[in-house]
């Protein structure tokens, strides 16, 4: 392992919390593995998170001892925010972290950051649940586990296949992107990060691992899990607001279906609502749902949300001329059920359009406030 002191390629962070048992067979098995077996310059970082028993002196020993590696403290609990302090002052190119109990393969390791270092993925994920992993682990963690990605599928619309297995890597210039806009400084960490990082566009790459669970694995299961629960809400409010955007422009595409039905028929009434409500419709959901501000964009985005507009006329439309086809002398109340049943479907592809399309991946981050945390480095003087 030969290293730029200045600037290595890779930095791999090992969390830690009160985990003096582990830390030190963990440190010198992956300090061994770089030395023997990573073709990349390497800078390995023990990250302590307030632990209250022997892990911070430990930690310290390792780093005299050990070459390339060195040990940080932070003064307040969650690997979230270990991770976002140790990422955020790296010199490195690829920033990766692996947990402390090495439960995934190291040889792993390369495969994970190799994308990343040539340039052709953004983010690297180890994946349990993908094709050609191999795992070892109890019923009960294994269907919490895929209970959970397949909530995140259902609720966040996510393609990744495994949040939660610590062992990811990010380059640098797509972390200074992301971490500013990332909240969470516990567990969920690292759904949110994937969450954004599919969001923004940036290319997510896969890796099977081998993983053996950890029978004295110290997470708080029911803990974890609500805290992952009020951050899938927390990420789903653009669906909430979408949904009550989405209502009032309805409410005032009827209304002005109704008022223009006589003077201009059904499909003139239905062209001259639908116009008249996407414009608004697509600038609350810009300053609302996706929370864009200022002026920088606008035309665009107006412009896109009016091509979004056309796929709604035509579908309301082809509803129209469809019901009166089968039967000439509908009534008011089977027209207004008709285009309600149509707006729904073109509600949905709506929200996608703009979601994937209109606002993504190029709309802008709004000001976000990161927590300032104090950390005591202590630095291998090898």
């Amino acid at each position: 392992m030969i290293v730029d002191a200045d600037r290595p390629t890779v930095e791999v962070v090992v969390p830690v919390y009160n985990e003096e048992r582990d830390l030190e067979r963990c440190v010198r098995r992956l300090h061994a593995y770089l030395c023997s077996s990573f073709p990349f310059d390497c800078q390995v970082t023990i990250a302590d998170n307030a632990s209250t028993d022997g892990t911070w002196p430990l930690a310290q020993r390792l780093a005299g001892e050990l070459e390339h590696v060195r040990a940080v403290r932070l003064d307040q609990k969650g690997r979230g925010r270990a991770l976002r302090t140790v990422w955020g002052a790296s010199p490195a190119a690829v920033l990766a972290y692996m947990d402390v109990d090495l439960s995934t393969g190291l040889e792993a390791l390369l495969p994970l950051v190799a994308p990343l270092v040539s340039g052709h993925s953004d983010l690297a994920i180890g994946s349990r649940l993908s094709r050609g992993a191999r795992v070892v682990r109890g019923p009960k963690r294994e269907l919490i586990s895929r209970c959970y990605n397949l909530l995140l599928h259902a609720t966040l619309g996510s393609r990744f296949s495994d949040a939660q297995c610590g062992f990811k890597a990010i380059r640098a210039d797509a972390a200074r992107r992301l971490l500013p806009r990332v909240r969470d400084d516990g567990w969920f960490f690292d759904t949110e990060l994937l969450v954004l990082a599919e969001r923004s566009g940036l290319r997510i790459h896969e890796v099977p691992v081998d993983w053996v669970d950890d029978p004295d694995s110290r997470v708080d299961l029911l803990t974890t899990a609500v805290a992952d629960l009020r951050g899938i809400a927390r990420l789903s409010r653009d669906l909430v607001s979408f949904a009550f955007v989405g209502v009032a422009s309805t409410l005032a595409y009827l209304v002005l279906y109704l008022a223009l039905r006589a003077p201009l028929g059904a499909q003139g009434a239905n062209g001259a609502a639908l116009l008249a409500t996407a414009v608004a419709n697509t600038a609350a959901n810009r300053r609302w749902t996706f929370s864009v501000r200022g002026a920088v964009g606008a035309l665009r985005h107006q412009l896109q949300g009016l091509a979004v507009f056309a796929f709604a006329l035509a579908l309301t439309a082809g509803a129209l001329g469809a019901m009166h086809a089968a039967a000439p002398r509908a009534s008011r109340a089977l027209e207004v059920t008709v285009l309600v049943m149509a707006n729904l479907v073109a509600a949905f592809v709506r929200f996608l359009l703009l979601r994937d399309w209109v606002f993504h991946p190029s709309r802008p981050s709004g000001p976000t406030t990161t927590a300032t945390t104090a950390i005591e480095p202590t630095r291998s003087t090898r």
